[in-house]
């Protein structure tokens, strides 16, 4: 039977110099992640266009009204926004996809097939924020 080995003598001891590029590797690695990380939070924090719908009144039976409240990064940017109109069994009657033109409160005519029960502000676009909000 043969005696026990030292695994360092038959292998080897791992070099300083290796443990040393590791930990530069993860440093790199981490700092990459937390730059990501810190650009996203600041890019989904600070959105060019918000809106928020204020009230809605049915008119008749083919046109409702909705207040909304929209505001702009600066006055350079080119929203988009979408308003919705349901009827009483949830169905869609009438949709409007306007512009605002500048920040403030607006206020839009959907025009309905039916008589709507409500009014829904899916949000607003604008080039480079594909979210709503």
């Amino acid at each position: 039977m043969s005696a026990p080995t030292d695994l360092t003598d038959r292998y080897g001891a791992p070099s300083a110099g290796r443990r040393w590029a590791l930990l530069a590797v993860v440093v790199i690695v981490v700092a990459a992640f937390l730059g990501w990380l810190g650009w996203t939070i600041w890019s989904q924090s600070t959105p060019r266009v918000t809106s928020s719908l204020i009230g809605f009144r049915v008119q008749d039976e083919h046109t409702a009204t909705a207040d909304v409240q929209v505001k702009l990064a600066d006055d350079g940017v080119e929203a988009t926004c979408t308003l919705r109109a349901y009827a009483g069994d949830h169905t869609v009657v009438g949709e409007l996809v306007f512009t605002p033109g500048e920040s403030g409160r607006t206020e839009q005519t959907v025009r309905t097939e039916r008589e709507a029960t409500s009014v829904e502000l899916i949000g607003c676009t604008a080039p480079g924020q594909n979210r709503p909000r």
